[in-house]
């Protein structure tokens, strides 16, 4: 596995509730990424969201990530699955299985994501074929 990092920034557009898909109590937001580093490359993707007044809560995402990675070009797909369980949380970042398309077909991996003074930056471990 190889282990990179580095910043992105990230812009989240709430979108109107679907009564349909869980209504008021769902949160759905558009997510724009850059990131820069061994990852150099954009993403697109979508949020649905819920909390509690506790402090608890959870999300699920999927974004469609585009550029180079270590060099190599393409695109893959990442899967999220956040928990806040009372202000502690869990987060679980995975490379779709066979979503690599170009240079990133057979990607495999896991991100990390760090928020730090209002600043973010991923942990990403990882691995292609040879």
């Amino acid at each position: 596995m190889k282990h990179v990092t580095g910043a992105f920034e990230v812009k989240l557009a709430p979108q109107a509730a679907e009564e349909s898909g869980g209504g008021a109590g769902v949160a759905r937001m558009l997510i724009d990424k850059t990131f820069h580093g061994e990852l150099d490359a954009t993403s697109k993707g979508q949020m649905l969201a819920a909390g509690s007044a506790a402090g608890s809560g959870g999300y699920v995402a999927m974004e469609i990530v585009t550029g180079a990675l270590g060099g190599k070009k393409g695109t893959f797909a990442l899967q999220h699955s956040g928990t806040m369980n009372r202000g502690v949380p869990t987060l679980v970042l995975t490379v779709v299985p066979d979503s690599g398309t170009g240079e990133l077909v057979g990607l495999v991996g896991k991100m990390d994501i760090v928020m730090e003074g209002g600043k973010h930056s991923y942990v990403f471990d990882y691995s292609l074929p040879e």
